[in-house]
């Protein structure tokens, strides 16, 4: 497979993905919704897991800018398959330490891998849930009083910024 095509091939599951989440399925109460989700997802997972096989991490310099933030969301709704997002994280920590990746993008990687285990958060970029006025709730953090301080380190707007869009 050329990296042309892999490209192509992350940009579709990315878009379908995002077609998906956009019709409500992933936080559907709709059985059939929510079953059309997690298949979604486990397929990309599992493409996911392939695409690491033979390319490592998916970077942009390896297959654009594009087709890089859509391995990056890949692995951000491999939710239900964390071995995937396990090794996506860790390939995604090498590159971002080689000045390939961004520690924005891993900063939600790992925060989104630590709430699946069950383990608080690092960022705050992860939400339990939706407060009647709708600002989001975040998933306990390790260290709530340096949040934005550690946001600040990778990129990521303050946390009341980031409620604020939700509103």
């Amino acid at each position: 497979m050329t990296l042309a095509t892999l490209a192509e091939e992350l940009t579709a599951m990315a878009a379908a993905d995002h077609e998906q989440a956009a019709a409500g399925a992933a936080h559907s109460d709709h059985p059939a919704e929510q079953l059309a989700w997690r298949r979604l997802t486990a397929r990309h997972g599992d493409r996911l897991n392939e695409i690491m096989d033979e390319a490592g991490w998916p970077t942009a310099d390896l297959v654009g800018a594009d087709a890089a933030r859509a391995a990056w969301i890949l692995a951000q709704h491999a939710d239900r398959q964390l071995d995937v997002q396990r090794r996506a994280l860790r390939l995604l920590e090498e590159a971002v330490a080689a000045g390939r990746a961004g520690a924005r993008e891993l900063a939600f990687l790992r925060d989104r891998t630590l709430v699946n285990e069950g383990r608080e958060q690092v960022y705050g970029t992860q939400v339990a849930g939706v407060r009647e006025d709708g600002s989001p709730i975040p998933w306990p953090c390790a260290e709530p009083g340096r949040v934005d301080e550690l946001r600040a380190g990778v990129g990521i707007e303050p946390f009341a910024e980031y409620v604020a869009r939700f509103q």
